[in-house]
């Protein structure tokens, strides 16, 4: 049994263990086989070998035969990604499910209660962190989004501004409805004239010109900052950013917010 370690890479991206690419693979180069001649052709141990045809079998690859000994039958490749893929829609929305009832539950007011009596016994300062990956950082902005009460403060570039409107403008445009002062400081550019007409609908937009410093940060309600630590035109999943629940940090960047956004054109 020869596979390409091309092969063995993409099933381990559909979520495949070492072990389970091989016995799969296996199997398939059989048919049908015992656990004891899987084990000895994908080179598996023996004692770990029924746990993850077992494994194998719940996701859909494979189907268990009750025989004496006891078979394994593979499932053709497009058919067992197909009930692999169905398995694992059907779960995320009975977990979604799940967690829109918890949302509305009894329960979810006693997490938050832990939550805010932890964060009292902490400093301000230790709520921080590193974030890796543009998926995560818009994660993390999407919650400090939501927890502004008074105003929100960005600096951005022109690629970032298009992706906080894309993904965050349908929160920044309802905490604009409840009186949520939101700025945004951006440098002029094609990619901002194209949406500059709908961000105005939430946010008041001023020019950054070549002499300022570019950046990309945001500020929640003096308390909150995120900011970039890496170019807009990394690679997404290399982008990182910093993240602090820290009064003192906002109040060094937010004079500076202040001070330039004094002497800013309109957009």
């Amino acid at each position: 049994m020869v596979v390409p370690q091309s092969v063995l890479d993409t099933l381990k991206s559909i979520g495949l263990n070492l072990y389970e690419r091989k016995l799969w693979v296996a199997l398939l180069s059989r048919g049908t086989a015992t656990a004891g001649e899987l084990s000895a052709l994908a080179k598996v141990p023996r004692s770990r070998t029924y746990d993850v045809l077992e494994s194998l079998a719940d996701k859909g690859f494979v189907v268990i035969q009750n025989s004496k000994p006891i078979k394994y039958v593979a499932v053709p490749p497009k058919e067992a990604l197909e009930r692999a893929k169905k398995k694992i829609l059907s779960e995320a929305e009975e977990t979604a499910k799940r967690m829109d009832e918890l949302k509305s539950s009894s329960a979810i007011k006693e997490l938050e209660k832990v939550y805010k009596d932890g964060v009292k016994l902490i400093e301000p300062g230790s709520v921080s962190g590193s974030i890796k990956g543009r998926d995560a950082v818009h994660n993390q902005l999407g919650t400090v989004f939501k927890s502004a009460k008074e105003r929100v403060s960005i600096v951005a570039t022109p690629s970032t501004l298009k992706e906080i409107h894309e993904t965050h403008g349908r929160t920044l445009k309802k905490l604009s409805s409840k009186g949520v002062k939101i700025r945004i400081a951006v440098p002029d550019h094609p990619e901002v004239r194209e949406i500059k007409k709908e961000v105005k609908e939430y946010a008041e937009l001023r020019k950054l010109s070549d002499e300022h410093p570019k950046g990309r940060f945001a500020i929640v309600d003096g308390k909150h900052v995120i900011m970039a630590l890496t170019e807009d035109n990394i690679h997404p999943t290399q982008d990182v950013a910093l993240w602090t629940s820290s009064e003192h940090a906002a109040s060094l960047l937010e004079p500076m917010f202040e001070h330039v956004w004094e002497h800013l054109e309109p957009a």
